[in-house]
């Protein structure tokens, strides 16, 4: 059958299931361990994917304890560990038990080796705040960051300088044991100190830094008092520094990447040309406000169809990294949903119909605050929205793409994947 006869939105949905395969954690450990000496070790595990990471660990290292902090839900029993689920992505005092358990265990591992499991979420999961933060403290800075639309790698500079767990921290807390940290990435760019806020990674940001980003995005009035007092007491140097590169406390941690966005694109590359698509890897460090890197991601779908550039159809343009949605309106949604939804309405207004389709989706299966991964777009169901009454840029206004997308079948639902290696968008073009 030729690809251009192809029911494109058929296809997108055959990719959902690849790119939660493609996404798992445990056999890129399993692998690491096989080329380490160790053969024993306290092991930390932390983040979305951190069920999987350990399974990794299991048959290759003998454990001598330690703890695994996984979202709330989806916890299991593993022998000779202990199983903290946790909050995301808003910490709360869940939060705070596990930042304390995972200090305790650093602690404890100071005369021997630590394994340190690091996956995206780990930011909210895991915390211990500075003196005298509060969990809720933390809590209402999280909120306020998420929602500015500042990008992960600032959001995180801020976090570092708020814990006693993040910017490398943790593993000053294990010093002198021989620590690895390995890191599953859910961050453009991969800079294993921003992956889960770099509890073993030496930290290049400063206090300063952290302050400007706060006043950058215009949530310095908004922050808790302390939260303010402790930045600016940190920039003005009453405050020790996160451990910087070359740091002493550091010099017997190795931190390494063991899975990124980069791996998932390149497995759907292959899939989707074995099937006769003209595939384009675009970026994995895709970042920028989704409603505008949807209209961009439309405009080289456009070119496609019209000049086969930067590709001949029948196309695949893939991408993935972490957009940030700032929130305006009241609605429900997620950053994945509102580029898909954006991409659409910026065909549709172009006039391309059945053209194309886009799916958005979040490898550990969710986006934003809802039971979504993601969504599944083309051109004409914002069209059948239109023919419901639905006026599209209201949606966007509203930042309530779930309800609109729902109302059409456009929504993706993984259930949580257990992983965590940021967002994917696949751009199927059919002629």
């Amino acid at each position: 059958m030729p690809i251009a006869s192809l029911d494109l939105i058929s296809t997108a949905k055959s990719l959902v299931y690849d790119v939660v395969e493609l996404s798992r954690l445990d056999g890129r450990v399993k692998r690491y361990l096989g080329k380490l000496d160790w053969r024993r070790a306290v092991v930390i595990a932390m983040g979305k994917g951190s069920m999987q990471m350990v399974e990794g660990v299991l048959g290759a290292l003998d454990v001598d304890g330690g703890v695994i902090v996984t979202p709330r839900g989806t916890g299991r029993p593993i022998e000779g560990l202990e199983v903290v689920e946790s909050s995301h992505p808003l910490p709360d005092e869940s939060s705070l038990r596990a930042g304390e358990m995972v200090l305790e265990w650093a602690r404890a591992a100071r005369g021997g080796r630590l394994l340190v499991l690091v996956s995206g979420g780990a930011s909210a999961l895991v915390e211990k705040p500075l003196d005298p933060l509060t969990i809720d403290d933390v809590r209402d800075a999280t909120r306020a960051l998420l929602a500015c639309g500042a990008s992960i790698h600032e959001i995180n500079s801020v976090r570092k300088h708020l814990s006693l767990v993040k910017g490398g921290r943790l593993a000053v807390a294990a010093y002198p044991a021989e620590v690895r940290g390995l890191y599953a990435s859910d961050v453009p760019g991969d800079r294993l100190d921003v992956i889960g806020s770099g509890p073993t990674v030496a930290d290049p940001s400063t206090y300063c830094e952290a302050l400007e980003v706060t006043r950058r995005y215009r949530i310095f009035e908004v922050l808790p008092e302390r939260v303010v007092r402790v930045l600016e007491e940190g920039c003005s140097g009453l405050r020790e520094e996160t451990p910087k590169p070359g740091s002493q406390l550091l010099s017997r941690t190795v931190n390494e990447l063991v899975a990124a966005n980069i791996d998932v694109l390149k497995g759907l590359e292959n899939k989707l040309r074995s099937s006769g698509f003209n595939t384009l890897i675009l970026t994995s460090r895709l970042e920028g406000e989704s409603r505008e890197v949807g209209r961009a991601l439309a405009s080289i779908t456009m070119d496609v169809i019209e000049k086969g550039v930067p590709v001949q159809p029948p196309a695949s343009l893939l991408a993935g990294g972490e957009t940030t949605v700032k929130v305006r309106g009241r609605g429900r949604g997620g950053r994945n949903m509102e580029l898909a939804f954006s991409w659409a309405l910026s065909m549709r207004y172009w006039g391309y119909r059945s053209e194309a389709a886009i799916l958005s989706m979040d490898t550990d299966g969710i986006d934003g605050f809802t039971d979504a991964a993601g969504a599944i777009m083309t051109p004409e169901l914002v069209e059948e929205l239109v023919t419901r009454g639905v006026d599209p840029y209201k949606v966007l206004e509203d930042n309530d793409t779930y309800t609109a997308l729902n109302t059409v079948g456009g929504l993706v639902r993984t259930g949580p994947t257990g992983s965590n290696l940021n967002s994917i968008q696949v751009i199927l073009v059919s002629r």
